[in-house]
């Protein structure tokens, strides 16, 4: 089994991710929307689903949603993790966007993606 050291997002720093062991990227077929607070901010037909988290290509995010933040969590088998802060249509939800910038071997799969926090509803 693999553990990562901290949940997907910091507000939940104190649970543990664990997979079930199996470190596999499934691809997705056909479109796939994220959207947030009513507005589609990432739209791709090249998505990834890894430990139930669809991973957008970051090209196909929208940048004027993204905000940069200091916020780092580190998997075990994925790597350090970085964050963006959404902002649109005068909401904004910390630390909302995650992604891996140098992921580990095992972790290829999310290079170059970003994945999104629950509130953020993804359409697979």
């Amino acid at each position: 089994m693999s553990e990562c050291t901290t949940a997907f997002h910091p507000r939940e720093a104190n649970k543990s991710h664990i997979s079930d062991g199996a470190r596999t990227a499934r691809y997705v077929r056909g479109m796939s929307k994220a959207i947030w607070n009513d507005e589609i901010i990432a739209e791709s037909d090249d998505t990834v689903v890894v430990e139930g988290n669809v991973y957008f290509p970051r090209s196909s995010v929208r940048e004027d949603v993204l905000r940069p933040s200091d916020t780092h969590t580190v998997c075990l088998w994925k790597g350090k993790a970085s964050y963006y802060t959404l902002e649109a249509g005068g909401h904004v939800s910390e630390d909302a966007v995650w992604y891996y910038p140098e992921p580990k071997p095992d972790a290829k799969a999310v290079r170059d993606r970003v994945a999104f926090r629950k509130d953020v509803k993804v359409e697979a």
